[in-house]
């Protein structure tokens, strides 16, 4: 299982928010692409890099802090947040993200997702972030009238051939991950399921490869030092 240290980008700033919510954000750094060679240096072998402010807004933001990561580090970086037109996902392909990542427009342009999958394949990843199970927008604010399960289905039918699901619920606040959800998800004919929200531990790490998952991504607990990602990244080799 790949474990994929979490970038936030807000203001240009690195910062983490408890349960999505924009009004509990900590800054944890003033230059994203140091903290991005920090986490290779550790043995990072991708990262993932969420634009928070395009996100809520609704169109891609910090588009020349994610430009200085791509440009620092030399391994793969997916971006999500804000890419809900056709140009904006060519615009961050063209910055030299290897994947990018849907989110609201997954659920309000099934025709852009399938076109883009048609053109770009396994380099659109669909993002399913989930309250209670319903399926939240627009940067976490706004709840869409759609079950997670089933948006993975519908997606799935689509062409999408891997999901990030995040637990809202867990996002941030280091208790665990939603095991519970993603046994519902992880399926041996479906998409691959890349966890997110809630990791703590080494433990989490060890059974999310356990259920199947392809990939997790930590964040905050990268951040404050609950999980050192070498010591994690030798957990899951051995």
């Amino acid at each position: 299982m790949e474990l994929i240290p979490a970038i936030d980008l807000k203001d240009g700033r690195c910062v983490r928010l408890y349960q999505g919510d924009f009004a509990q954000t900590t800054v944890y750094g003033d230059d994203p692409a140091a903290m991005a060679v920090r986490w290779v240096e550790q043995g990072a072998k991708r990262l993932h890099v969420v634009d928070l402010d395009g996100a809520r807004d609704g169109r891609p933001t910090n588009s020349a802090a994610v430009r200085a990561i791509v440009r620092a580090v030399g391994v793969p970086v997916q971006l999500g947040g804000g890419l809900r037109r056709e140009e904006d996902v060519r615009a961050a392909l063209d910055l030299g993200v290897e994947r990018v990542i849907l989110g609201t427009a997954a659920v309000e342009q099934h025709e852009l997702v399938a076109r883009l999958v048609a053109q770009f394949g396994d380099r659109v990843i669909i993002g399913v972030d989930a309250r209670d199970g319903m399926v939240a927008t627009a940067g976490w604010i706004e709840t869409a009238p759609v079950l997670a399960t089933d948006l993975v289905r519908q997606m799935a039918a689509l062409g999408v051939r891997r999901i990030i699901y995040t637990d809202i619920s867990r996002d941030g606040t280091l208790t665990e991950p939603n095991f519970a959800a993603l046994m519902e998800l992880i399926r041996p004919d479906g998409p691959a399921i890349i966890a997110s929200g809630g990791i703590a531990q080494i433990d989490h790490l060890r059974r999310l490869a356990a259920l199947g998952a392809e990939g997790a991504i930590v964040g905050k607990a990268l951040y404050d030092g609950k999980i050192d990602l070498a010591e994690a990244l030798n957990a899951l080799e051995a």
